[in-house]
């Protein structure tokens, strides 16, 4: 690096506050380290140090400088991180942890394209629950998470998140799918699909009906969001999920969305998400950068 040692000098001369004890820190004859300063200070025209009894001190000057080395050398570990990481994406791995639906849908298609330009890359996409999920970030198992409603922790970093509501999930054949929203009353003469008491969305979608003072009960009940979306797909049936849910469905046109016209169900946000203090790696960023993209192009 240009000029590495004379900052690691002046530096490391601020922290310790002596000439003396920088050069046994870094090793270095103190007269080597004096002789820098004296020629930085004879080039810039001003002090950068007082020289007290007890020790040396940052003048005005010497602050500025510091900031500005301090900044440098910041900015170089950076720089010398990234190149280390461009020798990542010849070799390693991306851990993805996320929910069904997701994982067969936007997960896969961000994965597919990430991988036909990093091919070396390989991607490991696990399916959890909510807490699984949270527990593998945490735990250094998985590198982004994708999912709905997730709490919030200091220990993640959130790359991007959306409310995004339920709707009708039904077959593109449905009687109902004709209209471009639906009442919520209209869904009830139809058999239902829900998620079972173990999944949050089985909350939102049953306190929504029974806010309506609708009263009703699901022909299936399901943990899977497979299940669901292979049941609305085969049957009258309608399940109760985001358009993210279905995003592969819906692009075949197996599955279409509709909109609930007169009864918003509760929030149902998904975020991606990722370590917050651990070392990412070039390869899980682009890979995020994928997942977003996917996501905006959704949303948009």
């Amino acid at each position: 690096m240009l000029h590495s040692r004379l900052l690691r000098y002046i530096d490391e001369v601020a922290r310790s506050g002596s000439i003396r004890a920088a050069g046994e820190k870094l090793h270095i004859a103190p007269s080597a380290i004096n002789k820098h300063l004296l020629l930085l200070e004879e080039e810039i025209g001003e002090p950068l140090f007082d020289r007290l009894p007890r020790g040396l001190r940052p003048t005005p000057a010497g602050e500025i400088l510091l900031a500005h080395v301090r900044r440098t050398m910041q900015e170089y570990r950076q720089v010398e991180a990234e190149i280390r990481d461009l020798k990542t994406l010849q070799k390693g791995e991306v851990i993805i942890a996320t929910a069904t639906g997701l994982a067969s849908g936007i997960v896969s298609t961000a994965a597919a394209s990430f991988a036909a330009q990093h091919p070396h890359i390989k991607i490991s996409i696990r399916v959890m629950s909510v807490r699984e999920i949270l527990d593998a970030l945490v735990n250094g198992d998985a590198d982004l998470g994708l999912s709905f409603n997730l709490p919030p922790s200091p220990q993640l970093e959130c790359l991007w998140e959306m409310d995004t509501s339920l709707g009708a999930v039904m077959s593109p054949t449905h009687a109902l799918a004709r209209m471009e929203s639906i009442p919520l009353a209209y869904c009830a003469s139809y058999p239902l699909i829900f998620a079972d008491r173990s999944m949050l969305i089985h909350g939102i979608v049953a306190d929504t009906f029974e806010e309506a003072g609708l009263s009703v009960e699901p022909a299936f009940q399901t943990n899977s969001i497979e299940a669901m979306k292979r049941l609305a797909a085969a049957s009258e049936s309608i399940a109760f999920l985001s358009k993210f849910d279905i995003a592969e469905e819906y692009r075949h046109e197996v599955l279409t969305y509709r909109q609930i016209r007169d009864r918003a169900f509760s929030k149902n946000v998904l975020s991606l998400v990722r370590r917050e203090k651990h070392g990412h790696g070039l390869a899980s960023l682009l890979l995020a950068e994928e997942i977003m993209g996917v996501l905006g192009a959704m949303s948009g």
